[in-house]
């Protein structure tokens, strides 16, 4: 079976508004890549998660705050984050097409997926949306992998550029899984630092502003992917944001699309080692069209490698 892509039009109708670098144009321009490069992707329409699944992650005050506010018109829930009439739709088939992603991975059905969705999640935290996120999503995936698969190690992995905070938060003390990240420092949302330990499964590798590919491969190779290893996870999940690319207007880090392939390919070989190679990627960040597009499209092919 060819790699399924979780995706769904009502990612596309959330409106950030004129100018907001988190907009339709990202999910646009990475999906009809995609398309181009890798025909026999087998897209599905993602489903909403249920509140069940939400609730596992985010508390009952921030669903209220995305699901019942029905504004009118766009509103700020934070100086970066909107919240306008479609919103609440697609920050549901998002996280929904996660939690659809894990199920059909754990289900043994195939052995990696791909969610193409916007918004964003890793910033949004138990109790609030930030950091253009409303809800994480790869963390209410690892969540529904643990309730309803029973699993006990399950890896997220994070190189987006900015720290996935919300994530981090969330499985602090959460033992089953571990979180591992690469990311510019200092940068939005100034989180992530090499001595965050949580219950010593939280390890972060921050990199400074003009890093490259060198620094970028060496601190997973040499500190994320051996911790990775050592917890032998039973599901490898990727926050996979490209806003790490060289040509990002929000960073100053300088990886290309090969760099992105890399990181993929060393996960896939290390899901393969652990997970009998399952592995549930989700669009995070990215905020150069061409770089986006280009990285993300490196990554699924990654991914849909035999």
């Amino acid at each position: 079976m060819s790699l399924p892509v979780f995706s769904h039009a009502a990612c596309l109708a959330h409106d950030t508004g004129p100018g907001h670098a988190e907009c339709a144009a990202r999910l646009q321009a990475v999906t009809e890549l995609l398309r181009a490069r890798h025909p026999d992707l087998e897209w599905i329409e993602a489903p909403r998660a249920t509140r069940g699944q939400l609730l596992r992650v985010h508390t009952d005050t921030l669903l209220h705050a995305v699901l019942e506010t029905r504004p009118s018109h766009r509103i700020w829930l934070d100086p970066d984050t909107v919240l306008s009439p479609a919103s609440a739709e697609a920050g549901l088939r998002a996280a929904g097409a996660v939690a659809a992603a894990v199920d059909m991975v754990l289900s043994g059905e195939v052995k990696r997926a791909f969610c193409a969705v916007r918004p964003p999640g890793h910033h949004a935290t138990t109790s609030a949306a930030m950091g253009f996120c409303l809800f994480n999503s790869i963390a209410v995936g690892a969540a529904h992998a643990l309730e309803k698969y029973g699993l006990s190690r399950i890896a997220i992995a994070d190189f987006d550029v900015h720290h996935g905070n919300g994530t981090q938060a969330i499985f602090d003390n959460e033992p089953r899984v571990v979180f591992a990240s690469s990311h510019q420092l200092p940068l939005y949302p100034d989180s992530g630092h090499a001595s965050d330990r949580g219950v010593q499964n939280i390890f972060n590798a921050p990199l400074p502003p003009g890093a490259g590919s060198a620094q970028f491969r060496a601190a997973w190779r040499e500190r994320l992917l051996p911790q990775l290893d050592a917890f032998r996870p039973q599901l490898v999940m990727i926050s996979a944001g490209f806003d790490a690319h060289r040509l990002d207007p929000l960073a100053q880090l300088e990886l290309e699309a090969e760099d992105f392939a890399w990181i993929t390919r060393e996960l896939v070989a290390l899901a393969e080692r652990h997970a009998d190679g399952r592995v549930v990627s989700s669009l995070e960040g990215g905020y150069d069209l061409q770089g986006l597009s280009e990285s993300c499209a490196a990554h699924v092919g990654a991914l849909s490698a035999a």
